[in-house]
């Protein structure tokens, strides 16, 4: 998937990246051509490789303003230079990010066979099943980050709900004092159990992420135990997020009736996570051409789709809620998390669902402007004193309502919620306003041909490994594919 043929080329920046074949680590280029954004590189052994970047060249740069370097872990794991990255890998002192969430895979074990899945036993030869105790380790060694502890944990696998032991698992993590808990499943054993999704959360889960790809059986050949599982889901008040992987020319055009599917049931789910495909196996140039889809599109997508009523600008990447971090760490003193992923690994928003009609967070305030002026209010805690600070705080909320407001339709009872979150740290409030909105949002995972080592050192999906190391999401699934070798390690024959 290269340059076209003919257009001038303009230098975005430079990064590294990988050699599709052997993984050489590289000098590489993100350029703009036509439109669209590349990375290139050439390799002295395989010559040159271009591969789509984003596919919205004008969206690229709007991110790109968003980007923000975090500080990393004040006690990473190992200390290394920076030329050894993205190999010899666990979260080192040049790591930008914290851990926000991890991954804990609790086995490899699965009951389905999907074709684009990299985390399978039959595919594999043998069993990767670590220990309650290993497990226990590994999320002790989360919890042990400072200056601030990961807070949330997803239990993926292979299929977790083929281990007997996951309800003790969840009540594990819930006493190591991890805020969210979530589960990243296939569905099939909460659509054939009633009771499944009631034990899930009575042990504590916060979150069932649930693959679905579609709302026909042409897009989602499980589509009959999706509905029964978010039936039982519904019965036990068990929150679900919709996880579809869009493959272009397979789903892309049902993206907006999987958004409409999400709302027309947001008394059960709370979001849908696309996840544009990622080959990570053997691909084809054809396959990469023909089925590569990048967030710009989705976000084209969601817009033709939904008719305009969720928009491409309504979306923000991840770090732009940092300002809110720096202001609550402003006004307390303590540190808090900071959402220093890379600025192009994904992209969210919220929307409200009133009268059957999606209403995105931006038509009732100025996202744009509150972040502006949050930023403004930052500097004005911090040469404030400790007496006078709540005071800055509490009328530069008010102000800040009055200046960004654009609807009272929804817009007062959000305000409300945020405001009492940032003053009084009373989250009650925003999770009523996490329960009467819907989430949508996107994470582009990467793999050998779109690489960019410059995401890999800001990653904040971290996978926990039985040996103790904590590795990038990316950096374990693609690239030096850390998930093979940690799971050969500890395996055992497949029967």
């Amino acid at each position: 998937m290269g340059i076209p043929a003919g257009g001038d080329s303009i230098l975005l920046k430079k990064t590294k990246s990988l050699c599709p074949i052997c993984k050489k680590v590289l000098e590489a280029e993100i350029i703009e051509n036509e439109g669209k954004v590349y990375i290139n590189r050439t390799c002295p052994d395989h010559g040159d490789f271009s591969y789509l970047y984003w596919d919205d060249a004008d969206a690229w740069r709007r991110y790109e303003a968003f980007g923000v370097k975090g500080s990393g872990l004040a006690n990473p794991q190992v200390v290394k230079d920076i030329s050894s990255c993205p190999y010899d890998c666990g979260i080192c002192n040049n790591h930008k990010s914290t851990t926000l969430l991890a991954n804990v895979d609790l086995t490899n074990r699965c009951n389905l066979n999907c074709s684009f899945c990299f985390a399978n036993a039959r595919a594999c030869g043998y069993i990767y099943e670590p220990s309650y105790d290993q497990i226990k380790d590994m999320l002790t060694i989360l919890r042990s980050e400072k200056p601030t502890p990961a807070p949330a944990v997803q239990f993926a696998g292979g299929e977790p709900t083929l281990r007997e032991d996951l309800f003790e698992i969840i009540q594990l993590a819930k006493s190591l004092g991890f805020m969210q808990v979530q589960l990243a499943t296939n569905g099939l054993i909460l659509a054939q159990d009633p009771d499944y999704a009631l034990r899930l959360k009575d042990a504590g889960l916060s979150t069932v992420y649930l693959h679905f790809d579609g709302v026909s059986k042409e897009t989602n050949f499980k589509l009959v135990h999706d509905l029964k599982a978010i039936e039982n889901l519904r019965k036990a008040k068990q929150g679900v997020v919709l996880v579809p992987t869009i493959i272009k020319g397979h789903n892309d055009h049902e993206i907006g009736d999987i958004v409409r599917f999400a709302a027309e049931n947001i008394d059960v789910i709370r979001g849908v996570n696309f996840q544009p495909v990622s080959f990570t196996g053997a691909a084809s140039p054809e396959d990469i051409e023909q089925q590569r889809i990048t967030i710009p599109e989705i976000l084209n997508r969601i817009e033709e789709q939904t008719e305009g009523s969720v928009e491409k600008e309504d979306f923000y990447p991840v770090p732009c809620v940092v300002p809110i971090s720096d202001f609550v760490e402003a006004y307390t003193g303590k540190p808090q998390l900071r959402f220093t992923a890379h600025q192009h690994c994904g992209a969210a928003t919220y929307v409200f669902v009133r009268d059957k009609k999606i209403v995105p967070i931006n038509r009732m305030i100025d996202v744009d402007a509150f972040f502006d002026s949050i930023e403004r209010l930052t500097t004005q805690l911090s040469s404030a004193g400790p007496i006078s600070k709540k005071m800055v705080a509490i009328n530069g909320i008010k102000e800040l309502y009055a200046s960004v407001k654009k609807s009272e339709e929804g817009g007062r009872e959000l305000w409300t919620s945020l405001g009492k979150a940032l003053i009084t740290h009373n989250f009650d409030s925003l999770r009523e306003f996490h329960w009467n909105a819907l989430f949508i949002g996107m994470m582009h995972f990467m793999d050998n041909y779109n690489y960019d080592v410059e995401r890999v050192s800001q990653c904040c999906i971290h996978y926990a490994t039985p040996d103790g190391t904590l590795i990038p999401f990316c950096t374990y699934n693609s690239g030096p594919v850390f998930r093979e070798q940690i799971w050969k390690k500890y395996s055992r024959p497949f029967e």
